[in-house]
């Protein structure tokens, strides 16, 4: 997120329509995990939040698990704004791995 509160992950998702732009979300997502990991290499966040960028996962097993719990939580679940698109779906689930607990 930026210094206003702007998540540029969050709008890349917004955009997600077909497996094109769910391709280019994941490649932002990698993108955003490397730039935390260089961020906490030189200014190290408190253990007990999350990094940087918000990553409250940060081994895969863990966000893996996270991922999928969070998708799991919502399987019937229909809410205004939830995504009918299954790329978009999937790249939801994604996005919540990286905060999810």
């Amino acid at each position: 997120m930026d210094s206003v509160g702007h998540d540029p992950l969050r709008a890349k998702l917004s955009t997600v329509v077909d497996e094109a732009t769910f391709l280019e979300f994941l490649a932002a997502l990698a993108m955003d995990r490397r730039d935390e990991v260089t961020k906490e290499s030189t200014s190290p966040s408190p253990p007990w939040g999350p990094g940087a960028n918000g990553w409250e996962n940060a081994t895969i097993e863990n966000y893996l698990d996270a991922a999928a719990s969070w998708g799991a939580a919502g399987i019937g679940i229909v809410e205004a704004g939830s995504a009918t698109n299954p790329w978009q779906r999937c790249a939801e689930i994604l996005y919540a791995g990286k905060s999810y607990e």
